[in-house]
């Protein structure tokens, strides 16, 4: 565990030395992505969820669980913070160059990163939830997750557990609450409440050429025409 550790600490280092190397503008979008890729993956779940609106009711159910999954990622990193006390590699490494940003207050600690683990849980939510988007998903976590090494707030250990741990719990929390969720979405979507059928949408639209047919046969099978 220690030698992770020294691991860990090099690389910290290696990045920050890296990071002052780069032009001021590369460095304002590093700082700026660690908040606008939060905003990014919300609208990504506002996007999932009006596309899901005209889908089936599983489709749907997906839709609004990744929003929870990933509030569910958010606040098990955030006890487990709260828990392991580690502190910020910009106060505790000794002769690192200076945070791009400024150091979290003491007491705001290190392990793991609640951007990393809100970024991870996202992406794996938002995965299962909307096929293919996936090669987006994952590499915007992964690079929220270096960012905030680059800006010099969090260990690389840090980020990795982030990711690991909000993308886990994500995948728990869809499989658990799907049942529970589907049984809302169908009857949100039988409700006699416009309003509640706008939030859940109505599902696939149906033919009225299809709808006519069963009606044809059973009239054929009595012989009315």
């Amino acid at each position: 565990m220690d030698n992770l550790l020294d691991l860990s600490d090099r690389l910290y280092l290696d990045i920050l030395d890296f990071a002052h190397t780069t032009p001021h503008w590369f460095q304002w979008l590093a700082e700026v992505w660690t908040e606008l890729g939060l905003l990014l993956f919300g609208a990504l779940f506002l996007a999932g969820w009006w596309r899901s609106r005209t889908g089936s009711s599983q489709a749907m159910t997906l839709a609004l669980l990744a929003p929870l999954a990933t509030a569910f990622g958010y606040v098990v990193s955030e006890g487990l913070k709260s828990l392991i006390d580690e502190e910020r590699p910009c106060r505790a490494v000794a002769g690192a160059p200076a945070a791009l940003i400024d150091c979290p207050a003491y007491g705001d600690w290190s392990f793991p990163s609640n951007h990393s683990a809100i970024a991870g849980a996202a992406a794996v939510a938002l995965a299962l939830s909307w096929r293919g988007i996936v090669w987006l998903t994952v590499p915007m976590a992964i690079l929220m997750a270096f960012s905030r090494v680059f800006v010099g707030v969090h260990y690389p250990h840090d980020v990795t557990a982030g990711l690991l741990l909000g993308g886990l719990v994500a995948f728990l929390v869809m499989r658990a609450a799907r049942r529970p969720v589907a049984a809302l979405v169908e009857t949100a979507r039988s409700s006699r409440s416009a309003a509640v059928v706008w939030c859940a949408g109505r599902g696939p639209a149906t033919p009225a050429h299809a709808s006519a047919r069963p009606e044809r046969r059973s009239r054929a099978r009595h012989g009315a025409y």
